[in-house]
């Protein structure tokens, strides 16, 4: 599969995950994802992609290493109601909690759930407050 555009900014840049069961994840990925109103990429043999965010089996070719558990990546949110949705969505498919939504003390305005996903990473959904961008995302095409 060629990509001949993609959107950077909206997420993350980048971060692979590498998993035990890709199955699961990808259901647990596809529901928190949706949550925050981001669509899945593709997948291929051994591994999915969605933004940033790139996710294999330990014997994929793209994997290079072992298996990595515990690992915080952090999601970015709208607003609250998208952090909120996100929780939900993580609990419901496989998550278990980590940090129910809330404001934290990072920063002002910091508002956050942590899940841990079907691997044991620390997953969260950040709203850090009103806040004004540029641009909803950098569209690169090729």
């Amino acid at each position: 599969m060629q990509t001949l555009e993609i959107h950077r900014g909206r997420l993350i840049d980048h971060i692979q995950l590498v998993v035990r069961d890709l199955a699961r994840s990808e259901a647990f990925y596809t529901a928190v994802l949706g949550a925050l109103q981001v669509p899945m990429g593709g997948k291929g043999e051994g591994y999915f992609w969605a933004d940033e965010l790139f996710v294999s089996t330990a014997g994929s070719e793209a994997a290079q290493g072992h298996l990595t558990g515990r690992h915080h990546l952090a999601f970015q949110a709208r607003d609250r109601s998208m952090v909120d949705a996100f929780y939900r969505a993580a609990l419901a498919h496989g998550g278990e909690d980590n940090g129910a939504p809330g404001e934290r003390p990072y920063h002002p305005g910091y508002y956050a759930a942590f899940v841990l996903d079907p691997d044991g990473n620390n997953i969260e959904a950040v709203h850090h407050g009103d806040a004004q961008r540029s641009a909803p995302s950098v569209h690169i095409t090729f």
